[in-house]
């Protein structure tokens, strides 16, 4: 924040609120709010867990009582409980700029990292040794290709993503790194680095989890190789709701999975001793899916029925603009120190401030109905999901930031 930032007089208060209800009169998106399950607070978690949409529960609780109750076995193929993970990847897919066929719904986030790694690791062959690792990356992505690496006889190097280029070699194989920063909200640049994973000749990996349903990610325009992502926060999928891999139709002949369970077998119920594995996605597949995760999932992914991912973007960029300008306007000169980058092109959909007492500032803010989360130490961040954060809320949020930290002047 500026070091000439001062808190604002009632006028000026009044002022950015009278902002924040035009924006929101303006939004092309507003109607989105009404098809989720919100309180009177401000919900700024949604990179976290999103938030329930309201159609949801009727839909599970037909799964529960007449898909599973009533149909019981004949689900799997009259509910279409089989063929749920390609046809609800197939829903993901243009919300990350992917075809058809290249999307399964399985598993966990951690669960695909692994495959991909190691399946990458393959279709890269002989003679290179070295998997890249975003040295910010979310912690289990670092322990899974450590794992991924141990099996596979490569070695692991730690690189920042902005010094990828300069570390590709002849010896580099795969390339595992995340499109935003979970802790600063970084946007990292896809498309320039896969380019250059691939004039090395390595094959490139990307977790989406804080990207895939806030802004474009293009995987076929800027042909990324295999990706991962979790649906349970900008997807809204619903705690611990299946991950997805994406494969690219170009590698699914040579993908080669580290865990080649039945469901992923060319003839699943021929219960025969040799795998063969199945063609497409399919692949990704490992055992028996978990139906009533999975097509919660599906139903919550109604909410995104004629909505363009560009939207959401210019949305998110507008909503965290607003947020800093607020903070800049509220906050007590010298307490807050954003962390997120200022550029459009390097930023996701969060902003991440850095408080000397943030551990003490974020229980406060629940409190007062404004939920964010902490990352420690110290590192204030705040989740903007498009389809329900509106601009009066990013108001509300940055005034009662600012009245915490008000009332604790902090060292």
């Amino acid at each position: 924040m500026s070091e000439t930032a001062t808190t604002t007089s009632a006028s000026g208060t009044e002022d950015l609120l009278v902002r924040a209800l035009e924006l929101d009169a303006a939004d092309p998106l507003a109607d989105r709010r009404e098809l989720f399950a919100l309180d009177g607070g401000v919900y700024l978690d949604g990179n976290s867990l999103g938030a329930l949409p309201l159609h949801v529960p009727a839909r599970v609780q037909d799964v529960l009582t007449r898909q599973w109750g009533e149909l019981r076995i004949r689900s799997w193929d009259e509910s279409g409980w089989w063929t749920a993970p390609e046809r609800i990847g197939d829903r993901i897919a243009p919300l990350v700029g992917a075809a058809a066929g290249q999307i399964v719904v399985s598993d966990s986030t951690s669960v695909n990292v692994f495959k991909a790694v190691v399946a990458a690791a393959r279709i890269a062959g002989e003679g290179r040794d070295e998997i890249l690792v975003d040295a910010t990356t979310f912690p289990t992505d670092g322990y899974i290709a450590a794992s991924a690496a141990r099996l596979t006889g490569h070695r692991i190097v730690p690189v920042a993503p902005a010094d990828v280029p300069a570390a590709l070699g002849p010896r580099t194989a795969v390339v595992l790194l995340n499109h935003v920063d979970y802790r600063s909200g970084r946007l990292h640049d896809l498309p320039g680095l896969t380019a250059a994973v691939h004039a090395a000749g390595a094959v490139a990996v990307w977790d989406l989890c804080h990207s895939a349903g806030a802004l474009p990610v293009g995987l076929d325009e800027h042909g990324v190789d295999l990706a991962v992502g979790c649906t349970y926060k900008y997807l809204n999928g619903g705690p611990g709701s299946p991950a997805y891999l994406y494969v690219a139709e170009r590698h699914q002949a040579a993908f080669d999975s580290p865990l080649p369970g039945w469901n992923s077998h060319a003839d699943p119920f021929g219960m025969t001793p040799g795998y063969a594995p199945a063609d497409g996605s399919a692949r990704g597949r490992v055992g028996t899916p978990d139906i009533v995760s999975m097509l919660t999932l599906e139903a919550a992914l109604d909410v995104w029925d004629g909505v363009g991912v560009d939207a959401v973007r210019a949305k998110s960029l507008a909503l965290t603009d607003f947020f800093l300008a607020c903070v800049e306007a509220y906050v007590p000169a010298g307490r807050v120190t954003s962390v997120t980058p200022t550029a459009h092109a390097e930023r996701g959909s969060q902003v991440a401030l850095r408080c000397d007492d943030a551990a003490s500032v974020m229980p406060r803010l629940v409190e007062r109905g404004v939920v964010g989360d902490l990352r420690r130490p110290d590192v204030l961040r705040f989740g903007f999901t498009p389809l329900y954060v509106g601009f009066a809320d990013v108001e509300r949020a940055a005034r009662v930031l600012a009245e915490v930290l008000a009332e604790n002047p902090g060292d």
